[in-house]
């Protein structure tokens, strides 16, 4: 869900003009995004439809009445494999009903087998992949062909994250002028990380970022290694007002390539288990993922007495966010798209 609705934050700008978003709320796995013109949507935005669920055997008749709910509409896009029900009615019964285009957007291509997707996506217009990984496998283990699969890389708002941070921006926290902030998501392991809290210098401090942090736990676990003082609670501050704070970022396990993207954009390294980042940061990065929970710690550590070192990848992290991912391009890139499926003449 958190991976379609960024999508349609940036989706909207990244439509034609005259055109809105219809949110098709679905019960399964993820929703579908429609766009289309007026009297679909009444003015440019993003809103609430019901459609039919996505969840549910591929029985002809419900593909039958997903494909029908999309008539009316300029543009089709789908996103992730709990909408592959939808695309393949789309691409059964595109001609009784007069279907418009499909752009299906893949995440990490989880979800539904190999030769469902060739069978599923043989009528798309467009399949566009966020990375070379999910292109490969587009190409190869779904057989599309290469004109069909477009790799538009996920992008982030730089500007936010380039500001000077003022010391004071996050409610209840202040930071000192002679602290170094760690800032870890409040889902992952985070006692592992408080358990190499004496091994860092003392001026570091673990900033555990998210609503969800079970604050007495964690507390208690911190105590046990006399290094409660050293623990902070960031609660849901926003990545714009808390990364700009930071000196590093750690993870236990997998991050949203929001997520990534954003510390990137801030140019702060990122420590995290291989496969956890999707291959976003730059190769300066790289010794930064590690196979396991003791490496992560052993990684910090010489990472906290080199500020040289935190320095480069991060300036490494943050050019390749700024080549590669600026958000505005991303946009650009789908408006691109979506405007020649649409057949609309790009504006005077």
């Amino acid at each position: 869900m958190a991976g379609v609705l960024h999508w349609v934050a940036s989706g909207a700008d990244a439509l034609p003009e005259r055109c809105g978003v219809v949110v098709a709320a679905m019960a399964g796995q993820g929703p579908q995004v429609l766009a289309g013109d007026p009297p679909p949507v009444r003015a440019r935005g993003v809103q609430l439809a019901t459609l039919p669920p996505l969840s549910g055997r591929p029985w002809p008749a419900r593909l039958k009445m997903l494909a029908g709910a999309m008539a009316g509409f300029d543009l089709v896009c789908t996103w992730g494999g709990g909408a592959l029900d939808a695309v393949l009615a789309h691409t059964l019964f595109a001609d009784v009903y007069h279907l418009p285009p499909l752009v299906h957007h893949e995440g990490t291509g989880a979800g539904r087998s190999n030769l469902y997707r060739r069978i599923a996506l043989g009528r798309s217009a467009a399949i566009i992949v966020p990375d070379a990984g999910t292109e490969r496998i587009a190409l190869e283990r779904w057989q599309q062909p290469r004109t069909r699969v477009r790799l538009i890389a996920d992008g982030v708002e730089l500007a936010p994250f380039g500001r000077a941070p003022k010391r004071d921006a996050l409610p209840g926290l202040v930071k000192r002028r002679d602290e170094k902030w760690l800032a870890v998501p409040a889902d992952g392991n985070v006692p592992a990380l408080i358990a190499a809290l004496p091994r860092l210098p003392e001026q570091w401090q673990l900033v555990v970022w998210g609503a969800g942090a079970d604050r007495p736990a964690l507390l208690a676990a911190a105590a046990a290694v006399a290094q409660d003082h050293r623990v902070l609670f960031a609660g849901d501050a926003s990545a714009q007002q808390l990364l700009p704070l930071c000196d590093l970022f750690a993870a236990t396990g997998p991050l949203p390539s929001v997520t990534v993207l954003q510390v990137m954009a801030t140019g702060l390294p990122l420590v995290a288990p291989r496969g956890a980042v999707h291959g976003l940061p730059a190769s300066a990065n790289g010794p930064l993922l590690v196979p396991d929970a003791a490496a992560l710690a052993d990684v910090l550590v010489a990472l906290a007495d080199d500020a040289d070192r935190r320095a480069a990848i991060g300036q490494a992290n943050r050019a390749q966010a700024v080549a590669e991912h600026d958000a505005a391009t991303t946009v650009e890139r789908h408006r691109a798209l979506y405007r020649g499926l649409m057949r609309r003449p790009a504006p005077v």
